[in-house]
């Protein structure tokens, strides 16, 4: 029997085996709760099939959105010293930085680029919600600053595309003064009349929302996008009233004069063309 169990069974099972399935092959929709499969979510730019829902889309595939055939370079960012706190958790800070370095090939949250949109040239900047949820410590406030001050040497159109649960908890007030630092940056610009864009993508919130996310000459939502300060849930048990089903949803906020333009996600490229043409 253990001759069967030990020798037999395991030759005649390897020669059956099922091959491993790939995981996450299917996309449950959060707001219909479709099954998607990811190639057919992706080839529709990760927007729901059958209501519409946008899903979050990474900084990369977002470059792809908006630039075709490669048409941009990359500035690179400066470098700082990291953990100015000295911060650590469960984990180091550190350690956190280099396991999110290693997970999206990125130094931070944050990529800067150079390019153009059909005939336009721009400097836009992409909050990476891969790394660390796009949150803002010193590195982003700088690389901020950095596309401002180049778009006024350049005198290029500033665009930024936010994706960020807020301020960098592990940077402390450090990263609290990102804010105040990326008003001033905005401030710059408009001191000079370069136009600034903001596109607010799902989600933007906190000191992201607080600061330079809420400035933009042109200020473009995606469709369904989260965008607030302090979360739903904490503001109703603050005010002790039940808030409306869409409240800090891109509609809601247009409804409201905080957002100009709501846009489908496929007409994204499109909408951003035509408000260049309109103020370059």
């Amino acid at each position: 029997m253990n001759w069967l169990t030990n020798f037999v069974k395991p030759k005649l099972s390897s020669l059956v085996k099922r091959r491993d399935v790939p995981e996450k092959l299917w996309n449950n929709c959060l707001s219909c709760g479709s099954m998607i499969h990811h190639k057919d979510l992706n080839q529709n730019l990760r927007v729901c099939i059958n209501c519409g829902y946008h899903f979050r889309m990474t900084a990369e595939d977002r470059i792809k959105l908006f630039f075709n055939n490669n048409d941009y370079n990359e500035i690179e960012l400066d470098r700082i010293s990291d953990d100015p706190l000295n911060f650590s958790d469960k984990k180091k800070y550190k350690d956190r930085l280099k396991e999110y370095r290693k997970k999206t090939k990125r130094e931070d949250a944050f990529i800067l680029l150079q390019g153009k949109i059909e005939n336009i040239e721009l400097i836009i900047g992409l909050m990476n919600f891969e790394f660390m949820g796009g949150s803002m410590g010193r590195a982003v406030g700088g690389a901020i600053v950095k596309g401002a001050k180049l778009s006024i040497e350049k005198k290029l159109p500033y665009v930024v595309v936010t994706s960020s649960g807020g301020a960098r908890m592990q940077e402390g007030i450090i990263s609290l003064m990102q804010m105040p630092r990326t008003i001033a940056a905005v401030d710059m610009l408009n001191e000079n009349k370069i136009p600034y864009i903001v596109i607010l993508t799902e989600p933007t919130t906190g000191g992201v929302t607080a600061s330079f996310a809420m400035l933009g000459d042109i200020t473009i939502a995606e469709k369904g996008a989260t965008i607030g300060f302090a979360g739903k849930r904490v503001i109703q048990d603050t005010i002790r009233e039940e808030l409306p089903i869409d409240f800090q949803k891109a509609e809601y906020l247009k409804e409201h004069g905080m957002v100009d333009i709501v846009v489908h996600r496929k007409e994204l490229r499109q909408t951003l063309h035509k408000v260049l043409q309109h103020i370059s």
